[in-house]
């Protein structure tokens, strides 16, 4: 038995010619389901964590450094911030600065006294990816995961409350300190953005547990090679020829590159039997299962339009 997952990104985000041939034949007689919205909600459908909670920092953390057994973490992003009316707007984040090694060994010298001095251990073991290393025990506040606040007023994520006050003033002594910094005057001498903010999110201790059904996982996204790694799941296939594939497709913004070079491969090895089913798992909810006894669903037209689709039923 084989099967595939494909994540991918909403579906609005696809455009491109209307669907055609066997790809619009075999979407228009395939189960539909409606899932839960959001790229969170995307991979918890794959991956069941225990305790039931998403600690990002501590599985990127395991990810990079391999110690996060060893503490509480929470990722202190560098972040490109920009005044606008309403206040700073988040403009970037991590790999979008395109930090070095230098870069990391000019700043957080200068941090690292501030968070020591709260209790907490900053480091970077990669450029993109800074962390705070925290008591295990410690009650962190209700932090906006970085992908929500990009492009929006940072002060309107801010953690609230007494709980978050600490927090707030962190943020605040961080950003003096990276203003006043000359390294950053002599980033933006050279063209490069600014790195004048941390953005705080993702905290929590590793699970106890990560599991997931696939026996392969491709892709280059962080937090999905994380989630592999702690659930020991890898690049290739089951040793007895049985594959359970998770396919990550979320970069691709064409539908037509989706259909040519993902689908219609997928539908022929379908079609021999190489594959026993296929499922198509948007971010917006959107799930499609094939199977290859649905080509006698001859009385379901095909489907013109990805969002054309209505779902079957709701998973419970």
């Amino acid at each position: 038995m084989a099967s595939a997952t494909l994540l991918l990104p909403l579906r609005s985000r696809l455009p491109g010619q209307a669907l055609a041939g066997d790809v619009a034949r075999s979407l228009g007689r395939a189960d539909r389901l409606l899932g839960e919205r959001g790229a969170r909600a995307q991979l918890r459908r794959h991956f069941q964590l225990l305790p039931d909670h998403w600690p990002v920092a501590a599985l990127t953390r395991q990810l990079d450094s391999d110690d996060a057994a060893h503490g509480g973490w929470l990722r202190a992003d560098p972040v490109r911030i920009a005044p606008d009316i309403a206040g700073a707007r988040m403009m970037a984040h991590g790999e979008a600065l395109e930090l070095t090694g230098e870069d990391v060994a000019q700043l957080l010298p200068a941090l690292r006294p501030m968070f020591g001095d709260a209790g907490f251990t900053l480091d970077a073991p990669h450029p993109s990816r800074w962390y705070l290393r925290v008591p295990r025990e410690a009650r962190l506040p209700a932090f906006a995961p970085v992908e929500e606040v990009l492009g929006d007023d940072l002060f309107a994520h801010l953690p609230e409350g007494d709980a978050g006050r600490r927090w707030r003033a962190l943020l605040s002594e961080a950003q003096v300190t990276l203003h006043n910094h000359p390294w950053n005057a002599q980033r933006v001498a050279q063209g490069k953005p600014p790195v004048n903010s941390l953005w705080f999110w993702g905290g929590g201790v590793l699970p106890d547990s990560v599991r997931t059904r696939f026996r392969q996982i491709k892709g280059n996204e962080v937090l999905l090679r994380s989630l592999a790694k702690a659930a020991g799941v890898g690049a290739d296939g089951g040793e007895d020829g049985h594959i359970d594939a998770l396919i990550d497709l979320r970069h691709l913004r064409s539908l037509d590159l989706l259909a040519r070079d993902a689908l219609q491969p997928l539908l022929a090895a379908l079609g021999r039997r190489e594959l026993d089913s296929l499922t198509l798992d948007f971010e917006d909810g959107a799930i499609f299962r094939l199977q290859r006894n649905q080509r006698w669903r001859f009385w379901r037209k095909p489907m013109p339009h990805l969002d054309a689709a209505r779902p079957d039923h709701v998973p419970a």
